[in-house]
């Protein structure tokens, strides 16, 4: 007899048949439950940061799910997803209209709807044995994750898991396998509370009449009932602190450089910054030259690299002299390279791409040492299906030049260091920056422009970047033109944090680190291991779901 049958067995016909018994939590309660859970995942990300409650969502939506039809799963996953992803992305709508914001958000709140069919899916492997619903949670997510990732258009990764963790210990498992291991983890963890939960609740309901009747008395029925509750929670507390014991590392073992990170800001936040585009060059060569004034005055380190964020020049620097001269002027005036984020125009009429471009003293432009943007932003770089789109908004067509994707990895050999740029969004994505280091990057670099955006996106990214670090034992560094930016070191922490639409130079010394971690060796694999288990999961779930229904009985 199983757990769960002996359970029911003990239970008096009178009284409601609590939770483990064969029937799904009441819908008045699952509903509540899961839009808690999708507030307890959105309190867990930056700004919040409050990064124990991931998990605590995580097993209040797999709790509500547990038992559904799929249908019903599917309802409730979808209401987690709004309740967490139309405030987290809230940000989308500042400059550009509510549209794009709720359309943005029903779209993802449609993956946790298909976990929630999952999770009700796979309600009868969690019954079969209780030690499977964590390792089945987990498996979920993870593969919910890389399905978002990637669908449609390349997917949206904003709000997984593992970018919640980066004040966590089980941000330490990103060196072993990355953001989805990270995600795993988390999902684990709410897995075994989850369990816990289930048992603590049907336990409670039992009654010391159900105790005294079952052989060993109170006293001993009472310890094997609490048994199943105390032991999940015991190991999910036992597996984050755990992960504290996980090597990374702290610093560098190369080079030594010291970098400096220019946030000129802009006149104005808002879509308008494009109107400002002299003027925000302006700033950011303005300020450049500030930081050499004082390394001449001896007030600040000589760097060997200033690193400018994404559209720091959004006239293009290589067809407007104006614009070239300037950053001449700001390069030979510091004396060193400098990355320029630049909008350069072509390679065809109507198109212009976001590029990374090292800017040398004396010399200019190198354009060997070139990056431009391989994952732009569909419908706010792009706009992908565009009579289709039109039907929808005409506010498609403020987007008048499409930007057109790189095809090679961010790697930018700046002289003391080798770079791996990625800009913007991109720092999201797995590949996008394991490439860059794989190709030989020293130093994370992340390039973006918060100006259209608020304080809680740029520090969402900020966590992205420090996962970054923590996955590929890199020193990196995000330049933004208005906040946040700063330094990472390669086991997570954050230096020199500048403040939110503001102008900022921050300089720091650097030790490069050109090692793999086992994360970086074993690249996707991780993911794809998780995610065949998880289809593996449905399928067992089908194969036992059919074998219940022809039980003779």
């Amino acid at each position: 007899m199983t757990t769960l049958d002996r359970d029911e067995a003990l239970t008096p016909a009178t009284l409601p048949r609590p939770a483990g018994t064969g029937r799904p939590l009441p819908l008045t309660l699952a509903a509540p439950l899961a839009v808690a859970a999708g507030l307890a995942l959105l309190v867990a990300f930056p700004p919040y940061g409050v990064w124990p409650l991931a998990p605590v969502g995580v097993a209040m939506l797999a709790a509500a799910a547990h038992r559904r039809r799929l249908r019903a799963g599917a309802g409730l996953g979808f209401l987690t997803g709004v309740a967490f992803f139309a405030p987290l992305l809230a940000w989308t709508n500042l400059h550009t209209g509510y549209l794009p914001w709720v359309l943005l958000s029903l779209l993802q709140a449609g993956y946790l709807a298909l976990l929630g069919a999952a999770t009700a899916w796979v309600s009868p492997l969690a019954d079969r044995s209780r030690w499977a619903w964590p390792a089945l949670t987990g498996l979920l997510w993870v593969g919910q994750e890389a399905l978002r990732d990637r669908t449609p258009f390349g997917g949206f990764p904003w709000g997984r898991l593992a970018f919640s963790q980066d004040n966590s210990p089980l941000l330490r498992l990103a060196s072993l396998g990355g953001a989805p291991l990270v995600s795993f983890a988390v999902a684990l963890v709410g897995g075994l509370l989850v369990t816990a939960a289930w048992r603590g609740w049907a336990a409670a309901r039992r009654t010391p009449q159900d105790d005294a009747s079952h052989p060993g008395g109170p006293q001993g029925d009472t310890t094997r009932r609490w048994a199943p509750v105390a032991v999940p929670a015991v190991v999910a507390v036992a597996l984050t602190a755990g992960s504290l014991l996980v090597p990374v590392a702290t610093a560098g073992s190369g080079a030594t450089v010291t970098v400096a990170i220019v946030q000129g800001n802009v006149p104005r936040l808002g879509l308008d910054f494009n109107a400002q585009r002299q003027a925000v060059l302006n700033n950011h060569v303005d300020a450049t030259i500030e930081l050499a004034a004082r390394v001449a005055a001896g007030q600040e380190r000589q760097p060997d690299l200033v690193v400018w964020p994404e559209n720091s020049s959004d006239i293009d620097p290589l067809r407007n002299p104006e614009a070239g001269a300037r950053i001449s002027q700001a390069a030979d005036t510091v004396r060193a390279p400098i990355l320029v984020g630049a909008v350069l125009l072509g390679p065809g009429p109507g198109q212009v791409r976001n590029a990374g471009i090292l800017w040398r003293p004396g010399t200019g432009a190198d354009m060997s040492q070139l990056y431009t943007k391989r994952h732009p932003v569909p419908f706010a770089e792009y706009v992908p299906l565009r009579d289709i789109a039109r039907k929808v908004s005409k506010q498609v067509d403020l987007i008048r030049s499409d930007f057109v994707g790189g095809s090679t990895p961010g790697v930018v050999r700046a002289g003391p260091a080798v770079l791996g740029d990625v800009i913007c969004f991109e720092v999201a994505y797995d590949g996008l920056v394991r490439d860059t280091v794989i190709g030989g990057a020293q130093l994370l670099v992340v390039q973006t422009n918060n100006a259209t955006f608020d304080v809680a996106e740029a520090r969402q990214q900020m966590a992205m970047v420090r996962l970054r670090a923590v996955e590929h034992g890199r020193p990196a560094l995000m330049a933004s033109t208005v906040g946040v930016s700063g330094f990472v070191a390669p086991d997570g922490r954050v230096s020199d944090g500048t403040g939110f639409n503001t102008r900022e130079v921050v300089v720091r010394q650097l030790r490069l680190d050109d090692g793999r971690t086992l994360a970086t060796r074993l690249a996707w694999w991780p993911e794809v291991t998780l995610a065949a288990l998880a289809v593996a999961a449905l399928v067992g779930a089908a194969v036992l779901r059919r074998r219940q229904r022809v039980m003779p009985g």
